[in-house]
């Protein structure tokens, strides 16, 4: 999965500076958002250097408005689908990333989780429409053995893949539920991802706001 999937955005017209960071259907999504995401995001970046310095600064703002445009976005699902986004004071800051969510999902798509709640109810509505079928289940099972050794194999060192015998192996029916849960929450977030890739592609974003890793600007990059 990545954050770049999607088609590269157009950018709005003109040179000036304009009172909005993006226009989702054409409604306008104020920079103010992007500042106040900018307040509590602390930078990345320790340049010294005031070339670099302000070169991370204007990606980093690009990045921050993804992020808002990616809330946007899921307050507009929520409403869609008659969901209830949550208290929308808690997307005035940022709760704790873990830095296996960025790994996983890339830096706008985990800060869009931790920052939106409405993102967040977008994601539990389609975590809840995944469904896991036995066989997907009982493969991961049997693909993923080293997950289901006993405690008392665990301290014995048993080698799940070499002679460990079936009494080294947490039975099948005991750890089936929580494989689904598992499976569920990981087909969630591909969904969801996917989803945003969809949902981002009538965004127009004004000068200084583009995706950080679309080519149309000079700088752009492709980290996460």
């Amino acid at each position: 999965m990545t954050e770049h999937t999607a088609a590269v955005h157009q950018s709005a017209p003109g040179p000036t500076r304009t009172d909005h960071a993006a226009l989702v259907h054409g409604e306008a999504v104020p920079r103010e958002r992007v500042d106040a995401l900018l307040r509590v995001v602390p930078p990345r970046d320790r340049e010294t250097r005031p070339d670099a310095l302000a070169r991370a600064e204007r990606q980093r703002r690009r990045w921050a408005t993804q992020v808002v445009v990616a809330d946007e976005l899921a307050r507009r699902a929520c409403a869609d689908r008659g969901l209830e986004p949550g208290d929308e004071v808690a997307a005035a800051r940022v709760l704790a990333v873990a830095e296996t969510d960025v790994a996983g999902l890339g830096s706008i798509v985990a800060v869009t989780l931790a920052h939106s709640p409405a993102a967040r109810a977008l994601l539990a509505a389609l975590e809840g429409e995944q469904d896991v079928s036995e066989d997907a289940a009982r493969d991961y099972y049997v693909r993923n053995r080293d997950r289901f050794l006993t405690p008392a194999a665990l301290r014995r060192g048993a080698d799940p893949f070499g002679a460990a015998a079936e009494e080294d192996f947490l039975p099948y029916e005991r750890v089936r539920e929580p494989i689904a849960r598992e499976l569920r929450r990981a087909a969630g977030r591909r969904a969801f991802v996917d989803w945003l890739d969809q949902a981002r592609a009538g965004v127009v974003y004004a000068p200084g706001h583009e995706h950080p890793g679309d080519p149309a600007h000079p700088d752009h990059e492709h980290r996460h």
